[in-house]
């Protein structure tokens, strides 16, 4: 049992030979469950690229947007010390729609992705013209001929993963977690409660914050004595608010550092805009082209560019590349001591490169990473006895695990339970339970989870159905109808409560690439009612997001932006986004226009038989909801008949609009 005196102790979860085998068992059985998992994630999706890559048709991949030819290259400078290749259409001219984005990870070649000669780079920034690609050297010649870029397998995730779960395992000191991490004790939510037990830290007395609600101060409370705290955040109750409320409350409790990770590049950023907000010093890892422009000043590359070091740094570097130059020039004995003054001068340069990071990490109170990103060899030897990871649903275990063997003594995750799973590509990963993420199992275990109550995004009455089919009639409105008016242009049912469905029988077909989904009659509804919400001027382009749970979809309504009016910079639809389900999640916009897609005599609904995508589609809007779709197909979903029905008790059918 653990003992209240602010000391960490054991439980003792042994009792008899007979259990401590079994508890053996156990962690070898889940060491070589994920391994074995991950091991047919990276199998699955390096056949799944290769295949695509060795036999899909150039149409084909055109089509689905993972791949663009007959560019041109030409040198586009620096960033942090990576260099800038510009790709645009050899014969000038917009390029074709694609599915590149800021931050992918992209194979240029000239003709063969597959092949040695294929180099790796990040995309920096795009644009309707080009492509700005980010890399550790510009290819040979790179200015002649032509170029294409494909998007790859990453194994780096997967590498980290598998030696994150080895060390889990193999060395005692990566983390005290290990067995409640296992579900080893008898008790396990009473295992969770223990305190932490962190060296020079000193225990926190409980308190109220005065901006964090009821909710959210009770989840930092458990949070600051718990050794392991899981906190529920649905859809705008100020997840991400309290878990930088959180980080902040541990920077003041001592002298250990924190690591603060999340799934995606995007919750990275937001945990790190919160950090730096409030004064807390934080320092972001991560190549500066996939942080938010705005921050790319709190990454390491950027502060070491501000370093008292930077200039004894260039001027070695300076020295030595000027010495390499004149070696060529040089003979016997003479060339023999350059080469000495050369290796001495290059190991100078990375001693004082050394010295920077460490200056940099071992000042800043908080290092924020991606799960993966925490497997840096930069952080390799450094313990960080508190981790926060928030969209801890959407990780898999063992990405969680990443962060969690740097030392962990005290873990907070955060997510949703009811919100979108871990991405899995591999079925037979997914069975292995790699679909199932680290909180959910705890949660399953017993570990008692709090969840966030005060809802701050949505008009009430968006709020009202996803309240009553996920959370229990739980969530509180923290804002009034009257703070989230109905948007002008579009004629309500009901301007009062602003949702709307429009229903739209028949159009689905198979998307151009051949494997998703589109629905043109849809596609055109979201132009016409983008457009009469728009006209009237009380919204900017930016306010209004577009979802489908089919990428198919997603780039048909592209394409008919494009023909109507263009999406880039100074065109007519410039800055409002179109995306799938899981891209909007974290996401917000005043003005939400979801396209389901699906329609068809079957009743078949693929995607959306999920009800965790529902929940995330409906949640994204502050002032106006309105749905496109087939009442007769998606009435085949228990989710989905139940919003329909409650949408038509509530006279939110927008039939009107159909003979406008």
């Amino acid at each position: 049992m653990g003992r209240d005196d602010g000391r960490v102790h054991r439980i003792d979860t042994s009792g008899t030979k007979e259990e401590e085998s079994t508890a053996s068992r156990k962690s070898q059985d889940h060491h070589a469950q994920f391994i074995e998992a991950i091991r047919w994630e990276l199998e699955d999706e390096m056949e799944q690229v290769e295949d695509r890559l060795r036999n899909w048709s150039r149409t084909r991949l055109l089509a689905h947007g993972v791949s663009l030819f007959d560019l041109k290259a030409r040198s586009a400078g620096w960033m942090y010390g990576m260099r800038l290749l510009r790709l645009s259409m050899e014969k000038g001219g917009p390029m074709p729609s694609h599915r590149f984005k800021h931050g992918d990870i992209v194979l240029l070649s000239r003709n063969d992705p597959l092949g040695r000669q294929a180099l790796e780079g990040v995309v920096a920034r795009r644009s309707r013209n080009q492509i700005i690609l980010a890399m550790n050297n510009l290819p040979k010649g790179h200015r002649q001929g032509i170029w294409r870029i494909d998007r790859g397998a990453n194994r780096i995730a997967h590498d980290r993963m598998r030696d994150a779960l080895n060390t889990f395992l193999g060395d005692e000191k990566s983390t005290s977690l290990t067995s409640l991490l296992l579900g080893q004790g008898r008790d396990i939510e009473q295992a969770a409660n223990v305190d932490h037990g962190i060296k020079g830290g000193k225990r926190s007395e409980l308190t109220t914050e005065s901006d964090l609600n009821l909710s959210q101060n009770e989840a930092l409370n458990a949070a600051i004595t718990r050794r392991l705290t899981l906190i529920q955040g649905p859809p705008g109750t100020g997840k991400t608010h309290t878990a930088v409320r959180i980080l902040r409350r541990w920077s003041l409790e001592g002298n250990a550092p924190i690591l603060a990770v999340a799934e995606s590049n995007v919750a990275v950023d937001n945990l790190l805009q919160g950090l730096l907000a409030i004064g807390v010093d934080a320092v972001r890892l991560g190549q500066p082209v996939k942080v938010r422009e705005p921050l790319r000043e709190a990454t390491l590359d950027a502060r070491m560019e501000r370093h008292r070091l930077q200039k004894d740094l260039k001027a070695i570097i300076d020295l030595n590349e000027s010495l390499a130059r004149k070696i060529p020039g040089l003979k016997g004995k003479e060339k023999g001591l350059a080469h000495k003054d050369l290796n001495r001068g290059w190991g100078e340069a990375r001693r004082i490169e050394q010295q920077m990071k460490e200056d940099i990490l071992n000042t800043a109170k908080v290092v924020c990473a991606t799960c993966i990103g925490s497997g840096h060899e930069i952080l390799e030897g450094r313990r960080f006895p508190r981790v926060l990871i928030d969209e801890a649903t959407q990780a898999t275990e063992p990405a969680t695990l990443v962060p969690i063997t740097r030392g962990c003594r005290q873990l907070v995750l955060v997510g949703d339970h009811r919100q979108l799973p871990p991405t899995v590509i591999s079925k037979r990963a997914e069975k292995g339970g790699l679909g199932i993420s680290l909180f959910d199992r705890m949660r399953n275990l017993g570990v008692h989870s709090i969840m966030l109550k005060e809802q701050y995004r949505m008009h009430p009455i968006i709020s009202q159905f996803p309240s009553m089919q996920y959370y229990d009639n739980a969530l509180i409105n923290g804002v009034q109808a009257e703070e989230r008016l109905a948007p002008t242009g579009l004629i309500w049912p009901d301007f009062e409560r602003p949702v709307a469905f429009l229903p739209i029988e028949g159009g689905e077909v198979v998307a151009e690439d051949g494997h998703s989904r589109a629905n043109p009659a849809e596609a055109s509804w979201v132009v016409r009612i983008l457009s009469m919400l728009l006209d009237p001027g009380d919204l900017n382009n930016s306010d209004i997001g577009i979802i489908s749970p089919y990428n198919g979809q997603v780039r048909a309504i592209l394409d008919l932006l494009e023909q109507s009016g263009g999406t880039m910079l100074g065109d007519r639809w410039h800055g409002v986004e179109v995306r799938s389900v899981d891209g909007y999640q974290g996401r917000e916009k005043e003005v939400i226009i979801l396209s389901t897609v699906r329609s068809n005599s079957e009743g078949e609904i693929g995607f959306l038989d999920d009800a965790r995508r529902l929940n995330v589609a409906i949640t994204r809007a502050k002032r106006g909801l309105i749905i496109i779709g087939d009442p007769n197909t998606l009435r085949n979903q228990r989710d989905w008949d139940f919003w329909l029905t409650w949408a038509q008790e509530r006279n939110l059918m927008a039939w009107h609009l159909l003979h406008m």
